[in-house]
């Protein structure tokens, strides 16, 4: 979730290359992915439920503490702002853990009613999707309030402020569509193999991402240590999810697996028929 530290606007609108660029990692992943699967099914699958019930349960905790508080104070409101980030980050990854829970359940079930007594979906698919979809609904909520900030009144870049509001918004909502996929597979594997110090780890770069976000605007300091975290956690699901040096090397040369059977040519023919 982005927090941005003051509201800039634009009367002109968000550009069409923004909005690429939010859209883009949500449409072409699934099928970079998994070509066998179509984007419209993988969306079906999506859970976006729980990230919607995580961002409300949020929003009320914050409205609450602000509704107690003084709104003159402006550091205390802007404290209470950063306990609202870290609680929402906290509660994205306690419901992340219910819907691992839930997809589990519903796993055996399918296994149980199965006639081959296997899953029809592995863990591994059920963690990229559930990852995308909590990153799929942050990008759009995140698009929702840049283009409510879009509709204006005011111009971006005015009384000195900085100018790439948007085409930054756009690449850390990019970021983060990212980092939800690549933390749902590496979410999903920590709970099935009990390895805590992951999860931990998950948490912890979450907590990280979304505190760079109030060094907005300098986007510097915000937006280079986000896609260098962007990336060390992309590599990381890479491995998590099986994958390996031969296999980038063999997507690279597109060199088609070798079969493994062995033809056995006779020299013997056929007689020829009168």
């Amino acid at each position: 979730m982005q927090w941005e530290s003051k509201r800039m606007s634009d009367v002109d609108g968000s550009p069409v290359e923004d909005r690429e660029l939010r859209a883009s990692p949500r449409l072409a992943s699934p099928r970079l992915a998994w070509p066998g699967l179509s984007s419209p099914l993988l969306c079906r699958r999506c859970r976006a439920f729980f990230w919607l019930a995580s961002l409300l349960v949020a929003s009320l905790v914050w409205c609450v503490s602000v509704r107690l508080s003084d709104p003159e104070d402006q550091r205390l409101q802007h404290g209470l702002l950063m306990f609202g980030a870290a609680v929402s980050v906290l509660l994205q990854e306690a419901f992340r853990f219910a819907h691992f829970r839930l997809l589990k359940k519903a796993d055996e079930g399918l296994v149980t009613i199965s006639e081959d007594g296997r899953s029809p979906i592995s863990l591994k698919q059920m963690a990229y999707v559930s990852g995308l979809s909590f990153g799929i609904i942050s990008g759009v909520f995140s698009v929702i309030n840049i283009l409510a900030d879009s509709i204006g009144p005011g111009t971006v870049g005015i009384h000195g402020d900085s100018p790439y509001y948007f085409i930054t918004s756009a690449f850390l909502t990019m970021a983060l569509v990212f980092l939800h996929t690549f933390w749902g597979t590496i979410f999903f594997d920590a709970c099935e193999k009990r390895r805590y110090w992951k999860l931990a780890l998950v948490v912890v770069s979450h907590l990280v991402i979304s505190g760079l976000t109030f060094l907005n605007p300098c986007y510097e300091a915000s937006l280079i240590p986000i896609f260098l975290i962007t990336v060390s956690t992309g590599v990381w699901a890479f491995f998590t999810a099986g994958g390996s040096l031969r296999n980038i090397l063999a997507c690279l040369s597109c060199r088609e697996k070798e079969d493994g059977h062995v033809m056995v040519y006779s020299e013997l023919q056929l007689p020829v028929e009168d």
